[in-house]
């Protein structure tokens, strides 16, 4: 980013899966509140493992919130999917791109397969397509009543490390933060994302009818044991870093294919 730009006082866009009132939003407001003019588009309820989803069959509405006080230049809610809420401060909240886009803090981890069905990431990646760089972060911990406090330390320092880079348009990063006090946070860790997925099992329960429903269960399983994964450093009380892209092209087998697929 160039001295005119930086010169400028950066728009920030806060966003995040969790809803406009959980906790880990008002933690990332605090965080950066003092870097930048701050607009918070979130959604109006828990919108967990949504994806990329975006809505069709209702229309979205958009209204104004006063949770963040003065920390915020605006804050508004919506009745959609973290990607709605992106879609819209764009159009409609801010009427242009911001900054930089910041997406959680998630209660919960975003490591490994978590990406693809993240919510949070994918109001990240959405930001991204659009041309704004941007970051998700996550908190290793579900709880609600979850401490932010040292989350809080290191999101501010990735992200004024990130506006003092020169940021590509489509850059975006993933970033996940042990769920332990500061003194016990070992640095930060450039990653990849690891090879690791849910050993699921959807268990079979009745209603009051006696008719079956289903509830998805299961546990995560860590099948990559290099050192270079954000699960690693995550498990070594590491803040991980993984850069992330929309572009799911395999390039090495696409250059295969064009050697070897004979139609």
């Amino acid at each position: 980013m160039d001295k005119n730009t930086l010169a400028k006082k950066p728009t920030i866009l806060i966003t995040n899966d969790d809803s406009v009132s959980a906790p880990g939003i008002k933690a990332l407001v605090e965080a950066v509140k003092d870097l930048g003019k701050v607009y918070v588009v979130a959604p109006d309820k828990p919108q967990s493992g949504m994806g990329h989803a975006i809505t069709i069959n209702h229309p979205l509405r958009l209204s104004q919130v006063t949770y963040f006080g003065d920390d915020v230049a605006e804050a508004w809610q919506v009745n959609g999917t973290p990607v709605d809420c992106v879609k819209l401060a764009v159009d409609r909240v801010l009427h242009g791109h911001p900054t930089i886009c910041l997406s959680g803090i998630n209660h919960g981890a975003n490591h490994s397969i978590n990406v693809i069905y993240s919510g949070t990431m994918s109001a990240a990646l959405e930001a991204a397509i659009e041309g704004i760089p941007s970051i998700g972060f996550s908190l290793l911990d579900f709880s609600v009543e979850a401490d932010f406090s040292a989350a809080k330390v290191y999101v501010k320092k990735i992200v004024q490390a990130f506006l003092a880079q020169t940021l590509e348009p489509h850059t975006c990063l993933n970033v996940n933060i042990p769920a332990v006090p500061e003194n016990l946070i070992q640095g930060v860790k450039i990653c990849r994302q690891a090879y690791a997925k849910y050993e699921e099992n959807f268990e079979e329960r009745k209603d009051p009818s006696g008719k079956s429903y289903y509830w998805l269960t299961g546990a995560f399983v860590n099948f990559d044991k290099q050192k270079d994964s954000d699960v690693w450093a995550l498990e070594n009380n590491y803040v991980s870093i993984v850069p992330v892209t929309f572009d799911l092209t395999n390039y090495p087998l696409r250059e295969k294919l064009e050697k070897t697929f004979k139609l």
